[in-house]
């Protein structure tokens, strides 16, 4: 499959990426879930992204973090290209790579080191994003096009997939940033204790004051790491309920050096 049109739109004050005109596009998951793993550990010098799609949070990351080392791991061939080609329009295809591959398989050997060769670190990053789909299997049609079927539906597996490789490959010290489908928290905390991982923080994503939350983006650690934490719960409205921008959104997009009065592409 061809990407199709393609549309060039601001990503940071710095980055801008191609995304397809008809195909999955980046969003304020993406955004909020980059934001959060900036404030989980600011001083990461070695970062993933799992199922890094066109590059988005991998991109948004690193250019917060613009002295880590970052990996993007990326399964469909569609968003993997578009994942290549952001990396290297940003000038960025020396700190940055992008593999292709499944990252349940991550789990295994070959794969977990050919991860840890491509970021120079042994240990394992210190920072791991990922912003799964949130459709079970069964519970949708698919799209018939490929790269947003992928995007939507957990045919590689959900946050618990996800969850399992931040588990198997985090750092002492490191933190996880993933989000989930609001209205099942009970998947996000099942995932992160099945992976020996802690939730330290829970921001629900609200995208009119007085709705309900959309998705969460959950902050975990190892829970050998902070064995007595209690998590921290927060929220996010994007807009008022007159239907204006709120002042967090303004600041979501100031954060990234985005002039907050312009039209957002997400």
């Amino acid at each position: 499959m061809t990407p199709g049109p393609l549309t060039d739109d601001a990503l940071t004050g710095g980055y801008r990426v191609f995304q397809r005109k008809q195909g999955h596009r980046y969003s304020i998951d993406d955004v909020l879930t980059a934001f959060e793993a900036c404030q989980a550990r600011p001083d990461a010098t070695h970062y993933v992204d799992l199922g890094c799609g066109l590059g988005s949070v991998l991109l948004m990351v690193a250019y917060k973090l613009p002295s880590a080392r970052a990996v993007g791991v990326e399964a469909q061939d569609v968003s993997f290209g578009l994942a290549q080609q952001n990396v290297e329009r940003n000038a960025q295809a020396e700190r940055i790579t992008v593999l292709q591959g499944d990252l349940r398989d991550l789990l295994t050997p070959e794969p977990r080191a050919r991860l840890l060769g491509a970021l120079g670190r042994e240990e394992g990053p210190q920072l791991i994003s990922g912003t799964p789909p949130y459709m079970p299997v069964g519970t949708s049609t698919p799209s018939p096009d490929e790269q947003r079927k992928y995007a939507r539906v957990e045919l590689r597996g959900g946050v618990e997939a996800y969850l399992a490789s931040i588990g198997a490959l985090l750092a002492p010290g490191g933190r996880g940033v993933v989000c989930c489908d609001a209205r099942t928290p009970e998947r996000a905390l099942r995932g992160a204790e099945d992976a020996g991982l802690v939730p330290l923080r829970k921001l629900d994503a609200i995208p009119r004051e007085g709705a309900e939350a959309l998705f969460s983006v959950w902050t975990v650690a190892r829970r050998q790491d902070v064995p007595d934490t209690v998590c921290v719960e927060d929220r996010f409205v994007a807009r008022d309920r007159e239907g204006q921008r709120t002042p967090a959104y303004l600041a979501l997009r100031a954060f990234f050096d985005l002039n907050p009065s312009s039209h957002a592409t997400t």
